[in-house]
């Protein structure tokens, strides 16, 4: 990642690039591993280790030598999951697209086999969208789309498989294609896919390692809803879902 030298400090920079180096070992790792690995000079490094270890950032095994992350980061992750929640983190999110496009929007997760509806942010009471909290999302849904584009579990395969298994005249080939184009555009469409006259597309919400954390969806009636991706509504859309992403440490 490119840094803004004249508003980075530097110093701070090299500090989280040695506990990088360490966190990606699958070992603890010598003095010598962390200097070659960040070509950080000896004596400087030794300044960054001593005040990372009396931070707790780093662990130093007394016998070995040996450097390993400090208990300071389980403290961080406890933290971190607690401030975690989906819901809270995004809802202000979601209420922003609904006023934007005057749609339903609404946020589905994995839940154990299947994707699933977990919140509705409704502006248009009168919409009957053919779904609720705690729907199960079909394969051809545009947030089932997205869940699908975004597999990297064998029970989303699992169910990939049995949603197009049944249906025997299912289009593989053409819906292995439409996944590619969701992973390149980050959007997917869908025409009518549990109601009559109500269409949704959906966004993928992402983290840091580029995995799906939940979908984005905007339901509402087929005239309304645009159809691709130059629609200058859905490139609004984009920005602010790309936000909830870097909420999840989304870099692209």
């Amino acid at each position: 990642m490119e840094m803004n030298k004249a508003s980075t400090i530097g110093s701070l920079v090299h500090g989280v690039n040695i506990i990088d180096v360490v966190a990606q070992s699958d070992n603890p790792l010598k003095f010598t591993e962390i200097q070659e690995l960040t070509g950080i000079s000896k004596s400087n490094l030794y300044k960054y280790l001593n005040t990372l270890t009396q931070l707790d950032l780093l662990y130093r095994d007394a016998k070995q030598g040996h450097y390993s992350l400090g208990y300071k980061f389980l403290e961080y992750g406890n933290a971190a999951m607690k401030n975690n929640d989906i819901t809270s983190k995004l809802s202000s999110y979601f209420k922003e697209i609904s006023n934007l496009t005057n749609m339903t929007s609404s946020l589905s997760v994995w839940l154990n086999d299947t994707p699933v509806i977990t919140n509705i942010w409704n502006t248009n009471y009168g919409l009957n969208i053919g779904a609720q909290i705690g729907t199960k999302l079909p394969l051809l849904s545009a947030a089932g789309k997205v869940h699908a584009a975004y597999a990297n579990r064998e029970e989303v395969f699992n169910w990939i498989d049995q949603e197009q298994t049944k249906n025997p005249a299912f289009p593989v080939e053409e819906f292995q294609k439409e996944l590619l184009e969701i992973r390149e555009t980050h959007v997917a469409f869908a025409k009518e896919p549990l109601t009559k006259h109500v269409s949704s597309l959906s966004l993928p919400i992402l983290d840091y390692k580029n995995e799906l954390v939940a979908a984005c969806t905007i339901i509402g009636f087929s005239e309304q809803v645009p159809k691709d991706k130059s629609s200058e509504i859905v490139q609004q859309v984009v920005e602010i879902n790309t936000e909830m992403s870097r909420a999840f440490g989304y870099k692209g």
